[in-house]
């Protein structure tokens, strides 16, 4: 649960930036996208604890390998209206079944790919071990 006073924390453009490990031109980039929407102090950007959670979902997006609509999608489910949520989940889950199926997929073509790098190693060891 977020007390008071970290609900009313903010952050500079370069602090939100060293916290999630992202450049400032990431920051401005979402919101060129209009994804976040710091506020502004004189011509600096202050993101609030808003902003920085619609980051962090933003950037889980884009680790699961989400479209930038479908960021959109999941992000303005954190704004969202309580009566679409279990519409807005519905979406969330079926689009997190298929990365996952999409990872399970990957992994089980990796571990293929590793065995045959084995195989090729051994036939190599093997060789070298019949030379002169």
């Amino acid at each position: 649960m977020t007390t008071a006073t970290e609900a009313s924390r903010t952050w500079t453009v370069g602090e939100l930036a060293d916290e999630l490990g992202i450049t400032t031109r990431t920051l401005r980039f979402y919101e060129a996208e209009g994804l976040i929407a710091p506020a502004r102090a004189g011509s600096a950007r202050v993101y609030d604890h808003r902003d920085r959670t619609r980051m962090r979902l933003i950037l889980r997006g884009k680790r699961f390998g989400m479209s930038l609509s479908e960021i959109r999608e999941i992000v303005g489910m954190y704004d969202g209206a309580a009566s679409s949520e279990r519409r807005q989940l519905e979406i969330l889950l079926g689009r997190l079944g298929e990365i996952a199926e999409d990872l399970r997929a990957r992994q089980r073509d990796l571990a293929r790919t590793l065995h045959e790098v084995d195989e090729v190693a051994d036939r190599c060891r093997d060789r070298l071990a019949e030379l002169p």
